[in-house]
């Protein structure tokens, strides 16, 4: 017999009862072991996209420390934060988790109503990749490097057509900071998402597009877009023959899509601690980091492989971010 009351055995008491049900719950979490079922790894972005891929790869591997598989369910929407409050408001059991890029730092600043508090409502499990972004232009833009291309940006401020991904998305993120960078204000282009604002890049409806290199590699190499630098501190693994943009001239502008892994709060530290695990082995393991080569991604230091480390960068991504948005003045109800 189940010790444990249903809840809709007490309609008048629903509060108590989802109490003992939870209590339930977490005594037969402790009783039964972690994981004793298949654990779902929320996406906040569509199949196939960036942070599918990484998602798909990692839970892969983390599947195998974990004895059980890791199920990927993609719930899109709203920048993210449609998932990210699913998640949020998910039993705190350990067996529903989320994979997040920037936009956990940015969904604060950027939408007036949050039904989260990215701060407080997450259990904090670790970062996983960083994925560098580099700063194209249309191949047929008479800007040859990185200076030019700023000059040029400068002179033709009210014509230059900037593509992004949508608000909120890294790619249009980059894109303030671009535009910080080089000090003019200029017209921006969402689309629904980095494919089809690559096939506007590359059909020469916009001039300039940032993206991370899972989506733009292949087109860099294939010579269909001009390439002006990456967005990171250092040249990367999957061009190094490309300068950062700081090398060739233009500073200031750097952007990396990092991504974490979050549960409820108040999951139990037994699974915290094997979901870490879990995603620290994976991170070692050498398919997933071919499979992150490919992409262009790099697996982030074991510092950074920890709660804290995803709590603090989270804290600090969040407070770089804020001004600037506010500064742009772009806001999503």
């Amino acid at each position: 017999m189940n010790p444990c009351p249903q809840a809709r055995s007490l309609p008048a008491l629903r509060t108590l009862a989802g109490a003992a049900l939870l209590a339930c719950s977490l005594g037969a979490f402790a009783a039964d072991g972690y994981p004793s079922r298949p654990v779902t790894l929320v996406v906040p972005f569509a199949a196939g996209g960036p942070t599918d891929v990484v998602a798909r790869a990692v839970g892969a591997a983390m599947s195998r420390s974990l004895g059980q598989s890791v199920v990927i369910e993609n719930k899109l929407g709203a920048g993210g934060t449609l998932a990210a409050a699913y998640v949020a408001k998910a039993a705190p059991d350990g067996y529903t988790v989320l994979i997040h890029h920037n936009g956990m730092a940015t969904a604060p600043s950027l939408y007036r109503k949050l039904p989260f508090n990215a701060q407080t409502d997450f259990e904090f499990i670790g970062q996983v990749v960083d994925v560098p972004m580099t700063l194209l232009g249309r191949k047929n833009l008479p800007a040859n490097n990185a200076q030019e291309l700023a000059a040029w940006l400068k002179a033709n401020a009210a014509q230059v057509n900037l593509a992004h991904a949508g608000l909120g998305a890294v790619s249009h993120l980059c894109s303030m900071v671009l535009r910080q960078a080089v000090g003019v204000e200029l017209q921006t282009v969402p689309y629904q998402g980095t494919a089809p604002a690559m096939t506007a890049l590359l059909g020469g409806q916009v001039d300039v597009l940032c993206d991370q290199t899972t989506q733009t590699v292949q087109h860099i190499k294939a010579g269909t877009v001009k390439l002006y630098g990456t967005t990171t501190a250092q040249r990367i693994k999957a061009l190094p023959e490309a300068p950062t943009l700081a090398e060739a001239g233009l500073k200031g502008v750097e952007v990396v899509v990092w991504h974490g892994v979050y549960a409820p709060k108040g999951t139990p530290k037994e699974a915290l601690d094997k979901l870490n695990g879990a995603l620290r082995s994976a991170l070692k393991d050498p398919t997933v980091n071919a499979r992150m080569a490919e992409l262009g991604a790099e697996v982030v230091p074991e510092s950074k492989q920890t709660p804290e480390g995803l709590r603090s960068w989270l804290k600090a991504e969040t407070e770089r971010y804020a001004p600037m948005i506010k500064a742009a003045g772009v806001y999503a109800d």
